[in-house]
């Protein structure tokens, strides 16, 4: 069902399941899949395609330009996966060429309240980000995350799957998977037992992941004490995440424990 006071460019692919509210503005590049529901005045546009299932509320900007001064009109893309909530005031910007020409939500997540999704940034399945956080640009977030409200997350910034941000949190280092982070400059405080045991994972685990940080952490030089983690904690895939995420290419340094 389309409200009478709905504009929708002709040129726009919309399934015929889709609820359109009043007031909506949908542009020519725009495509919407089957049950998404969006309701009023709600602005989307640029080559944006839009999943199953999802529902999108008031004054959420999606697909506009941008907020990059090389920018320049470029045919860049945003990609929105399924069963995700979009809540009011959320803004989620296209790519640039520079970062790969693509901005990409994935699925059955929550973006709260005045959330700000930036140019190039990857966001996995299943991740909660909370009122009036900010993404800036090319941010990889993985899945099952949890970021608090009124968090920064800086450019190129990974947040590995499964961890947890603090609230108010300025998150300017990686974030390894499972870890819980916080901080006017963040810093890692344990490891994210709280949301390992909602995903089911098995004590026998968590402790292994527990006694893992410990030793990868126990001094700042991490390549030294990844060097001398032993068989036990290598063959378990947890903790093997971790270590492959330390030792993939990045352009932030490693967020570690807080030391006085």
């Amino acid at each position: 069902m389309i409200h009478k006071t709905a504009i929708i460019d002709k040129k726009a692919k919309i399934n015929s399941s889709v609820e359109i509210g009043p007031y909506v503005v949908i542009g020519p590049d725009v495509e919407v899949d089957e049950g998404t529901k969006i309701q009023s005045h709600v602005n989307i546009s640029g080559h944006t395609k839009i999943g199953k299932n999802n529902k999108i509320f008031p004054f959420a900007s999606i697909g506009n330009d941008p907020q990059d001064l090389k920018y320049k009109g470029e045919n860049t893309k945003l990609e929105i996966g399924d069963g995700n909530t979009i809540r009011e005031y959320t803004t989620l910007n296209t790519g640039t060429v520079g970062g790969g020409g693509v901005t990409k939500i994935g699925n059955n997540s929550l973006l709260m309240i005045g959330v700000h999704i930036a140019h190039d940034c990857i966001i996995g399945n299943n991740v909660v980000i909370a009122n009036s956080a900010a993404i800036a640009g090319h941010a990889e977030i993985g899945d099952s995350v949890i970021i608090g409200g009124n968090c920064g997350v800086q450019q190129f910034t990974r947040i590995g799957k499964l961890a947890m941000i603090g609230g108010m949190t300025g998150v300017s280092r990686d974030v390894i998977p499972y870890g819980l982070s916080l901080g006017n400059r963040n810093y890692l405080d344990g490891i994210n037992i709280i949301g390992l045991r909602r995903n089911k994972i098995s004590n026998k685990d968590i402790i292994c992941l527990t006694d893992a940080y410990k030793e990868i952490f126990k001094t700042e030089s991490l390549n030294e004490n990844l060097s001398k983690l032993n068989g036990n904690f290598k063959d378990n895939i947890f903790v093997q995440e971790i270590i492959n995420f330390i030792n993939k290419d990045k352009k932030r340094p490693i967020c570690t424990p807080y030391s006085k």
